[in-house]
């Protein structure tokens, strides 16, 4: 697959994943606001009716309070004018109408009188015309229930005038029932869709908390909702309903429910993407390496080939064999090349180390000291023949370590191969290998005077098929594995391995092993 394809493929799948997650927190956002709104109508609404059930409370008392009233001042008054008599009398009245026939009323006619034995009034209903005709009667009687009327609604004025007037000036306290105020809440609210949990404040026109039930906070300003209490009031004297709801967060968040698990989701998708593209690419340069890398092998391997099978050719050759000296240099490049030719084989099983999770190490107790040694005495000539030299200074006391012999004896080997093949051109090189005792580990250090590297380059050596860049040097060949095996045998041991380097001026490998320490 081509990089531009998988460049395409992450730029749909990022812009749709984007897409997705904000039309998913645009629609929650959208659906908070609509249930905090829905929350905020159904208390208002129940705040309000709360306000109309403890005005129609207040009304309701201060009436039969006042009927009380009037009826002890009534029953003082007839107790000092004697006995009141009540006398009833139904009359029948007969009305013609215009078509002639006649119509029938019965009228019941009631007198209260407090004058014992005193005749009531008699109406007298006459067909004749004049004062006394029934027409005449009927506007009288209209008359007198249009003044009756305009008296009691006068009275009643006067009554809610009295009310109103008396109630203001009353401090709410003496006003209202809190026990009562608190069930038309509960009772409002659950009418309403609601049994939130709630708690309440009575504030004075003068802004003084009269009463509050436990649990009232002001820590949440948009969680306090206020309703004016009589609101028929002065506005000088307006008495003011605090409820408090410390749940509201929760209901209006519960929302959230549904939209998480669905955010988690989008997440989990997003990362397994990116993982997904991350592989892609990395799977594609190691591709393009590894493709490289053979490309390369096949030269290198090509090469001491040939020269084998040319020097061996030269062998049957009679004449050769007469002369010492042909027939040792002969035998001399077929051994160097042969070498070369290990070599090669061994950078390829390096590289099938890479597509194992975990090496299959044969572990074994080795003296380190003697391993260096070892090392060091066949590199000696190598770097002798440049002119250069190679020191030693063992100062570890506890040299025991468990590691798989091969492996790691290959590890001393390329990291003084790169000593050597990143030296300068113009001085011998001088290498320094030491070792000493940190703890309960084990430190090997191997430093050269080489080209060195910069910092950033230092933290990158020990990747696969990472090379330092060298300008235009064509005559340093390698593949990028020598150190990144070195990491993982390293690694696979229990040890740790680091680089220091300043360019120009050296570079030092240190690594670090734990120590077996006898029992």
């Amino acid at each position: 697959m081509k990089k531009s394809t998988i460049w395409l493929l992450a730029l749909v799948m990022f812009t749709a994943f984007f897409a997705l997650l904000f039309l998913q927190v645009r629609y929650m956002r959208t659906s908070m606001a609509i249930r905090s709104q829905q929350f905020d109508e159904q208390v208002n609404r129940s705040l309000y009716n709360v306000m109309r059930d403890l005005e129609q409370d207040q009304t309701r008392d201060y009436l039969e309070q006042d009927m009380i009233e009037s009826e002890n001042r009534y029953s003082q008054y007839n107790q000092s004018r004697g006995t009141q008599q009540i006398t009833r009398e139904r009359t029948t009245a007969a009305i013609t109408n215009p078509d002639g026939s006649e119509t029938r009323i019965a009228l019941d006619i009631t007198q209260r009188s407090t004058r014992p034995q005193e005749q009531p009034e008699r109406v007298f209903l006459s067909p004749n015309q004049g004062a006394s005709t029934i027409s005449k009667t009927q506007y009288d009687m209209q008359q007198s229930l249009s003044k009756r009327y305009l008296h009691e609604r006068s009275l009643l004025d006067e009554v809610i005038f009295k009310i109103l007037n008396r109630a203001s000036n009353e401090p709410i306290e003496k006003r209202i029932d809190f026990n009562k105020v608190e069930q038309y809440i509960r009772y409002e609210l659950s009418y309403n869709g609601l049994n939130e949990p709630f708690s309440f404040q009575i504030v004075n026109f003068n802004n003084k908390i009269v009463y509050s039930s436990p649990g009232f906070s002001t820590k949440y300003p948009d969680a306090v909702y206020t309703q004016i209490l009589f609101p028929n009031d002065p506005p000088a004297k307006l008495n003011r309903l605090r409820t408090y709801f410390p749940t509201k967060r929760n209901y209006v968040y519960s929302e959230l429910s549904f939209f998480i698990p669905s955010l988690i989701f989008t997440f989990i998708l997003l990362i397994t993407f990116i993982f997904t593209v991350v592989s892609l690419f990395r799977q594609k340069r190691l591709s393009e390496m590894k493709n490289d890398f053979i490309n390369n092998m096949t030269h290198e391997l090509k090469t001491p080939v040939s020269t084998i099978s040319l020097a061996s050719q030269m062998l049957k050759d009679e004449s050769i064999l007469k002369s010492p000296e042909v027939f040792k240099h002969v035998t001399g490049v077929i051994h160097d090349e042969t070498k070369r030719l290990s070599f090669q084989v061994e950078k390829v099983l390096q590289m099938s180390l890479f597509d194992k999770q975990k090496t299959t190490l044969k572990m074994k107790e080795l003296d380190v000291n003697d391993l260096v040694v070892s090392v060091a005495n066949t590199h000696v000539l190598k770097v002798e023949k440049l002119g250069g030299t190679l020191d030693i200074d063992l100062q570890a006391e506890h040299t025991t370590i468990r590691v798989d012999e091969m492996h790691f004896t290959n590890v001393l080997f390329n990291i003084l191969d790169n000593a050597l093949k990143y030296r300068k051109k113009e001085e011998a090189p001088e290498l320094m290998i030491r070792t000493r005792n940190e703890g309960s580990k084990i430190i090997i250090s191997i430093e050269d005077n080489g080209i060195g590297m910069k910092k950033e380059d230092a933290k990158k050596v020990f990747e696969r098929f990472y090379r330092v860049p060298t300008g235009n040097r064509h005559d340093v060949k390698g593949f990028g594995l020598g150190l990144a095996y070195v990491k993982k045998i390293v690694t696979d041991v229990n040890g740790t391995i680091r680089a220091e380097s300043e360019l120009g001026k050296g570079t030092k490998f240190i690594i670090s092993l734990p120590v077996i320490t006898e029992k």
